[in-house]
C-alpha cells in the first residue's frame, strides 16, 4: 500500500507550536515503570497552597503542544497547569515505535498517573484539576491516584466504540480507525497516522484497543488486564465534580458516547453539556477545535468557570443533557 495515496481526511488542522513568550518550561518525568515522559509547566513564580494546579490530557495521539494556548490562558487566569505526552507521542516519542507496546491503559494508568504524582510533588497541597480531551477523559479516570482531582473538565470524551459514532459518518469512520488503521499497523508495526496526515504515529497497543469493536473499556485488550488485576476499575475512584462538554457536531463524542465514559465514573458528580455551533455564532466545531484559540471568548470560558468554582454560569451556552 502507497502511503502517498492514502488521502488526508484530518477533520481539523491543529494548532502545534508553542504560543510566542510562553511560561511554559519543558520537563522530564519517569511513569513507575521508567519510562520517560516530556512535558511543559506553567509555574506562577510565588506559590500559593489555594492555587490549582491544573493537568491536561490529550487526545489519542494528539502532541501535548495542540493545547499550548489553553495552557496559557488557563495560566493567565491564575492556574498553574501541566501538559505532557503519553509515551509514543510528541515529546515522549522514543526514536522507533516498532515494539514500542503502549496501550491506552498504559497511557492512563502508567502516563496519566506520573502526572498526578508530578503535580502533587511539585506544587505540594495545591487542589489538582484536570481537563482531558477525548481519550484523555477516560486517562483521568484510569490513575490509581484519581482521588486526588478536585474538579474534571471533559471535551468530547469517550473510547471510540464504533455505534456511538454519529449515524452520517459512522460507515466512514469505521472503515478509516477499525479496518485501515489496524491494517496499516499490522503492515508498519505502528501505525504511520502522521504521513497520512491523520494523527501522530500511534504505537500498536493504542490501535488494538481503539479498533476493538467492543462497548465495554474492560474488554478492550488493555482493558481486561486492568479488570483481571482488579475487580473494579479506577474510575470510582474519582470523586471530581465532572463536566462533559460535547458538540452536537462532533461524530465522535455523540450523546451516547459521552454518556458511555460518564458512566464509569461512578463516585462522582456528574454534568453533561451538549453545545451546538450555533450556540456559539458558529457554523461547525467539531471534535478538534474546542482548544483552538478562535475559541478563547465563546468556549475556554466555560471550562475556566467550572475549573474555577465547579459551576456553570447563569449565560452558558448550550443545554444540560438530562442523566439517567
Amino acid at each position: 500500500m502507497n502511503l502517498q495515496d492514502m488521502p488526508s481526511l484530518a477533520p481539523t488542522q491543529l494548532e502545534l507550536p508553542l504560543p510566542t513568550g510562553t511560561p511554559g518550561e519543558s520537563f522530564n518525568e519517569p511513569a513507575a515503570d521508567g519510562f520517560i515522559l516530556g512535558g511543559f509547566t506553567w509555574r506562577h513564580a510565588n506559590q500559593d497552597p489555594t492555587r490549582p494546579v491544573v493537568i491536561i490530557n490529550a487526545a489519542t495521539s494528539v502532541r501535548c503542544r495542540h493545547y499550548s494556548r489553553f495552557a496559557d490562558y488557563l495560566f493567565t487566569n491564575g492556574f498553574d497547569v501541566i501538559t505532557y505526552d503519553y509515551r509514543g507521542i510528541g515529546e515522549s516519542r522514543p526514536a522507533s515505535l516498532k515494539g514500542l507496546e503502549a496501550s491506552w491503559s498504559d497511557w492512563g494508568a502508567l502516563d496519566f498517573e506520573a502526572m498526578l504524582q508530578r503535580a502533587q510533588r511539585e506544587f505540594a497541597q495545591q487542589p489538582i484539576n484536570v481537563v482531558g480531551h477525548s481519550f484523555g477523559g477516560c486517562a483521568a479516570g484510569l490513575g490509581t491516584s484519581g482521588h486526588v482531582i478536585r474538579r474534571l473538565v471533559t471535551v468530547g470524551a469517550q473510547f471510540a466504540y464504533w455505534r456511538d459514532y454519529a449515524p452520517a459518518h459512522r460507515w466512514r469512520m469505521f472503515g478509516k480507525w477499525h479496518v485501515v488503521m489496524p491494517l496499516m499497523t499490522m503492515l508498519y508495526g505502528y501505525f504511520p497516522g502522521k504521513r497520512l496526515g491523520w494523527l501522530e504515529d500511534t504505537p500498536a497497543g493504542v490501535v488494538r484497543d481503539w479498533s476493538m469493536p467492543t462497548a465495554r473499556y474492560e474488554k478492550r485488550p488493555s482493558g481486561r488486564v486492568i479488570h483481571t488485576k482488579n475487580s473494579q476499575l479506577p474510575f470510582a475512584n474519582v470523586t471530581a465534580k465532572t463536566l462533559a462538554i460535547s458538540l452536537s457536531d462532533d461524530p465522535y463524542g455523540t450523546i451516547p458516547a459521552i454518556e458511555r465514559l460518564l458512566d464509569y465514573f461512578t463516585g462522582s458528580t456528574n454534568t453533561h453539556l451538549r453545545i451546538t455551533p450555533a450556540d456559539i455564532g458558529e457554523e461547525k466545531v467539531g471534535h478538534f477545535a474546542f482548544f483552538r484559540s478562535a475559541y478563547q471568548a465563546t468556549l475556554w470560558p466555560i471550562a475556566l468557570s467550572w475549573l474555577q468554582t465547579g459551576e456553570l454560569a447563569p449565560d452558558t451556552p448550550g443545554r444540560r443533557v438530562p442523566r439517567s
